[in-house]
């Protein structure tokens, strides 16, 4: 050990990101793995991840907040799809109230993570940012918990686009936002048909002249309320409590129940989504066009849209949508392959996201660098061949909270079995022959690009990472963790500081 190693602070447990996951992480540990020590490494400067980083037009859930919000914080607001600053609020009032916002050291990356079995801990490189530039110290810690998700924070998916540099107007990406763009009355061209198109069309379509989506394909766009009636009503009548347990229960079931009814009767449920867009858009032509895409719905992410705004905005003439190719950019806009020039004062390109695993840390057990794709996912939380570490990965068929909640309480559960058992650290292992499977199961590009580089999933519990709340609830924390983890390194007790 060399003089850095022997000076350097000691944590029982480290969780990366300062975002919804790691928020909620550290209020699990700290409520039922009280007393340990903790710090959270933010390498921003604030907290909220992805709901600070996103500063776009319209910028808003996805998914219902009653389901996206953490079960021991009941969401009060009255909008169940709610916009970014809101949810924002809502992340650094948990943090603040559990005084979990003194845990979090911001500015601060870590650049390389070894484990040493000898030892039974992680020496972490942090890389931090002080007013004289930046500088790098040492940290050792028991356990580290990745709650980075899984997209690069420093850069979005941008294709080389022909001709681009001959644009006249402004090109932009949503992933960063410059807060001095005026659009209002100009013609704006976005590209992509995903969650974020969706969302800016309505959002600029407020102010400019004209929004046009252009998309390759089309993507399977459904209408939702803004607001939950049916919520609204549960909470007139019912402690707040109980009424957030009881609204949280009907939107999980009315989840899981339509994604397996898309998923067991394609055919059904697209008949159903065209039949609701062309009831909305009263042109049957125009959906068949634009809004029926040639992949099953849930073989990629389904886009909500609260209240309809994005088909309104079209209803309205204020937006339209072109399925169409790029052939090159020209000084006064787009031109396609059909020959269609679209002009254009602003484009934006919402082209997706970079995938990067677990915030883009290196790690290194017993000198020798890990290759992730070579390991395989235990219960969707810890990695073979990865003592003591973990990670937190949301559903991607429902809201991102319910399997990152699960995930962290499954982690303090670990905690607490290693410390009964007198083990310093623990790795899973699978009693049998896995066949490999990708970690993420969508045919969605940003997927696709990138997925090689994660770890895999395998063909049978507990190595398979379901996309079933239901079934996850009925199982991970009751799973018997001396079946699958072994003990690791010296055998005493884990040493709390």
């Amino acid at each position: 050990m060399n003089a850095a190693q022997t000076t350097a602070e000691h944590l029982d447990v480290v969780i990366v990101g300062a975002g919804l996951s790691g928020i909620g992480a550290a209020y699990r540990l700290q409520t039922e793995q009280p007393g340990r020590s903790y710090a959270i490494l933010e390498a921003r400067d604030a907290l909220g991840g992805t709901w600070d980083l996103f500063r776009y037009p319209g910028i808003r859930s996805d998914s219902d907040m009653f389901t996206l919000g953490y079960p021991f914080k009941p969401w009060r607001d009255a909008q169940s799809i709610a916009d970014g600053p809101s949810i924002l609020r809502y992340i650094t009032e948990t943090a603040t109230e559990n005084g979990i916002d003194r845990h979090i050291r911001y500015g601060s990356k870590i650049v390389a993570a070894e484990w040493n079995s000898g030892e039974s801990r992680w020496t972490l490189t942090v890389q931090r940012r002080t007013g004289e530039g930046v500088e790098r110290h040492t940290l050792t810690c028991g356990f580290l918990y990745s709650c980075s998700g899984y997209y690069s924070y420093d850069q979005g998916h941008e294709p080389e686009f022909p001709g681009i540099a001959d644009f006249a107007g402004t090109v932009v990406h949503p992933q960063f936002w410059p807060e001095d763009l005026h659009y209002a009355g100009k013609r704006v061209v976005v590209i992509g048909s995903g969650a974020t198109a969706v969302t800016l069309v309505p959002a600029m379509a407020e102010q400019a002249e004209l929004v046009t989506m252009l998309q390759r394909s089309p993507t399977w766009i459904s209408a939702v309320p803004g607001r939950d009636k049916i919520a609204d009503r549960i909470r007139d009548l019912l402690p707040a409590d109980l009424a957030h347990r009881l609204i949280r229960t009907k939107n999980i079931l009315f989840n899981i129940g339509f994604y397996q009814y898309c998923r067991r009767r394609p055919e059904a449920a697209k008949k159903l989504l065209t039949g609701l867009t062309t009831r909305i858009l009263k042109d049957e032509g125009l959906v068949a066009e634009h809004f029926t895409p040639d992949y099953n719905p849930w073989d990629q992410r389904l886009c909500a849209v609260p209240n309809a705004d994005f088909f309104k905005a079209m209803r309205k003439g204020k937006a339209e949508v072109i399925t169409d190719h790029i052939e090159t950019f020209v000084p006064e806009g787009i031109r396609l392959q059909s020959g269609r020039v679209v002009e254009a004062d602003v484009v934006v390109t919402a082209t997706g996201l970079q995938l990067l695993a677990f915030g883009g840390i290196d790690l290194v057990v017993d000198g020798a660098p890990v290759n992730l794709s070579d390991q395989f996912v235990w219960q969707g939380t810890m990695l073979t061949g990865v003592p003591n570490f973990a990670v937190c990965i949301g559903y991607t068929n429902a809201s991102w909270t319910l399997r990152a909640d699960l995930t962290s309480r499954l982690v303090c559960k670990v905690l607490g079995y290693m410390e009964r058992n007198g083990y310093t650290a623990v790795v899973p292992e699978p009693q049998r022959a896995l066949r490999e499977r990708p970690l993420l199961d969508l045919a969605s590009g940003y997927v696709q690009r990138s997925i090689a580089d994660f770890p895999r999933q395998g063909d049978h519990n507990p190595w398979q990472v379901r996309q079933n709340y239901l079934l996850d609830t009925a199982t991970v924390m009751r799973t018997d963790l001396s079946k699958t983890l072994r003990p690791v390194g010296a055998a005493k007790s884990l040493q709390r500081v």
